[in-house]
């Protein structure tokens, strides 16, 4: 279509004679553009002859002799519009005639595809390839058309002359490279860099790295290759090297593994005492880890060289590991301790004198006080009802001491001594603990004091609760002792036998309590608050009466009562009980857990029994926590005429006030006057 002839057939179009190439495609062009003849002698041109010569110049891509037309042809626009049809089918109706076998100058046949054979891809038979189709045959059977980034785009153009295959001029071809690689020198205006030198160093970086996946990362190295462009390998101001966490841990805990200089020492009175001052802290974390229950072995034998520490500073006759309280920043390392005989009765004496010369001082400001405001206004007759004294050091609440740390390594502090305010206050409240002892306890009632002495009570409600022993292991060292409700001492039973593990779990009989319960008071052993001294007995007598009849003395429960007798949490049991494993009942452990502190474990085996406590240091509550609210506003005092404000006179009625006064002064007068007349007569 588009022709005034008719279409030539095969004689019409020229075959390359003898010695001459053909035409060889352009890489990615159709095998078909290699049938096409090259411009001979005699050879019809293609193109008309006023079309511009391509030449050896590059085109708009680039490539040599190529050159973007501005309209495609007709055979091309109907390739588009019109679906592709196989060369076989065209055979079939006539519209493709067969190739014509071609002879040499000798009259042999020629041998197809022998010149070409690097040019047609294995694929293709050339036995069935079309001969003698036009140039718009070619383009019908899939030539074109091609994109921009495809290797024939532009074979389809009017300016393509496929029988101009001259190769381009190498002076050309080094110029272009050349203005390539100036262009890739430029430097940047911002950075300064170029583009050249940038790939060079991305390609060195990754030949010397050999990445993984170099491509999914190529946008990782451009950045680090530009960050290091930019960082002076001599820098007077260097960057604070990072400490990893390992390093600052492994420096926290080296202070463990030194040996104290007064070791010997400590070895001496621990054999004179008979019975080592430092515990097994790796065996107890075994019998508990049995249950699944405890730290990790790093930490329990952390813990276990800070005692020992804890042991060479302080003089300490026995130890033990008490537990863990978790804390929001930090969390307390806690030991129990009982010190010699001679260091707590020192403590005491300082307390004591302390205490001494605060009341003289007060005495001495309250006399001074009255000799100054004997005219001042009347002071008030309420007297505060006496503070309950404190237990002495190694009874009651005070039995042990305890030293906490944050962390195996660091120094170990001592708490200091609980009071009945204290615990009184604590069941009254709930904080969390923050991990620092010097940090206030902001509640409601408040508390006297700061976190280290609500971590004191915390500690003496919790190990009042829950340290148990398997029951008749303990006994008390007399008879009368027993017989005494106040009894606070007691030995270990040599004649003990222990149950066995499945006797244990079963019942909660085989389990007591040895250490004594806590008061409402605040104290394991009940006080009277008011005592009067002998010289102001006989004048106080019936306010003694008075303040005894309503102040009951209290009575808990004695010590070595058993656990059965704790009463529970409405449908909860008080504690619980299970073995360590069922699969071998004869090695296994028994394992206790308290249900009114969640984190209190014992466990007992043979002879061998241990308490631990793990937790955040609250006490469990079948219902939520509602904090007690302040008391209710004091009432205004009852109104009436008597303290009733009068209004203000007006002037008016002050001049009349006046007048009348001393018009009754006048008459007062007077009559004074008649009367000593009438004395006179």
């Amino acid at each position: 279509p588009g022709r005034a002839g008719p279409r030539p057939g095969p004689a019409a179009i020229p075959r390359p004679r003898e010695g001459q190439e053909r035409a060889r495609p352009w890489p990615g062009h159709s095998p078909h553009a290699a049938l096409l003849p090259q411009r001979g002698p005699g050879s019809r041109p293609l193109r008309p002859s006023s079309a511009p010569d391509v030449g050896t110049g590059t085109g708009s891509l680039g490539i040599p002799g190529v050159r973007r037309g501005s309209e495609q042809p007709r055979g091309l626009r109907k390739s588009i519009s019109e679906p592709h049809q196989d060369p076989h089918e065209r055979r079939a109706k006539g519209e493709v005639s067969a190739r014509p076998v071609q002879q040499d100058k000798h009259g042999a046949p020629e041998a197809q595809g022998a010149r070409h054979s690097m040019d047609r891809p294995p694929e293709l038979d050339p036995s069935q390839e079309p001969e003698g189709a036009d140039l718009q045959d070619a383009y019908e059977r899939g030539h074109g058309p091609y994109q921009p980034h495809e290797p024939g785009y532009g074979l389809d153009q009017p300016g393509y002359n496929p029988y101009e295959d001259e190769i381009p001029d190498p002076q050309a071809r080094m110029l272009a490279v050349k203005n390539a690689k100036a262009y890739l020198l430029k430097t940047s205006t911002k950075s300064g860099l170029n583009l050249y030198d940038h790939f060079a160093n991305i390609l060195t970086k990754i030949l010397d790295e050999q990445p993984t996946n170099t491509v999914d990362i190529i946008e990782n190295i451009s950045k680090d290759v530009k960050w290091a462009q930019f960082r002076k390998k001599m820098d007077t101001l260097r960057d604070e090297p990072l400490i990893p966490p390992t390093f600052e841990a492994a420096e926290k805990c080296k202070a463990l593994f030194v040996k104290q200089g007064g070791e010997e020492e400590h070895e001496g009175v621990e054999e004179e005492m008979g019975r080592p001052a430092l515990p097994n802290v790796m065996e107890v974390a075994f019998y508990f880890e049995q249950a699944g229950i405890g730290l990790n072995k790093d930490e329990s034998y952390y813990i276990f060289l800070a005692l020992k520490n804890l042991i060479d500073v302080q003089p300490i006759q026995t130890c033990r590991f008490w537990g863990k309280i978790l804390g929001l920043e930090m969390n307390y390392i806690i030991a129990e301790v009982q010190l010699r005989e001679g260091e707590e009765e020192e403590e005491t004496g300082e307390e004591g004198e302390g205490t001494t010369a605060e009341e003289e001082k007060e005495t001495g400001e309250d006399g001074e006080e009255d000799e100054e405001k004997e005219a001042g206004p009347p002071k008030s007759t309420y007297k505060p009802p006496p503070p309950i004294p404190k237990e002495p050091n190694g009874t009651g609440t005070n039995k042990y001491v305890y030293f906490v740390c944050n962390e195996p390594g660091k120094p170990w502090v001592k708490l200091p001594p609980v009071t009945p305010t204290q615990i009184v206050c604590a069941r009254k409240i709930k904080k969390f603990f923050t991990g620092w002892l010097d940090a206030p306890i902001v509640s409601f009632p408040p508390f006297p004091g700061n976190e280290a002495n609500y971590l004191r009570a915390q500690i003496a409600r919790i190990s009042a609760g829950t340290h148990v022993s398997p029951t008749g292991f303990y006994q008390f060292a007399d008879e009368e002792e027993e017989e005494e409700e106040g009894a606070d001492t007691y030995e270990e039973n040599p004649d003990f036998e222990p149950p066995p593990v499945a006797e244990m779990v079963e019942s909660l009989a085989t389990w007591a309590h040895h250490v004594k319960g806590i008061l409402k008071q605040g104290r394991c052993v009940w006080i009277n608050p008011v005592q009067k001294s002998e010289e102001n007995e006989e004048d106080d007598e019936e306010e003694e009466e008075e303040e005894g009849e309503e102040q009951q003395e209290e009575r808990g429960p004695p010590l070595l009562t058993l656990i059965s007798e704790d009463e529970g949490m409405k449908d909860i049991p008080a504690w619980t009980t299970q073995a360590s494993t069922n699969l071998i009942p004869e090695y296994s452990v028994a394992i206790l857990q308290s249900n009114r502190w969640p984190g209190a474990y014992a466990f007992a085996s043979g002879g061998k029994f241990e308490n631990i406590y793990f937790g955040w240091g609250h006490k469990y509550s079948p219902e939520s926590y509602t904090p007690e609210l302040p008391p209710p506003a004091e009432a205004e005092f009852p109104g009436g005429p008597e303290i009733t404000e009068t209004v203000d006179p007006t002037v008016e009625e002050e001049m009349a006030f006046k007048i009348a006064q001393e018009e009754a002064l006048a008459e007062a007068e007077e009559e004074e006057e008649e009367e000593e007349e009438g004395e006179d007569d």
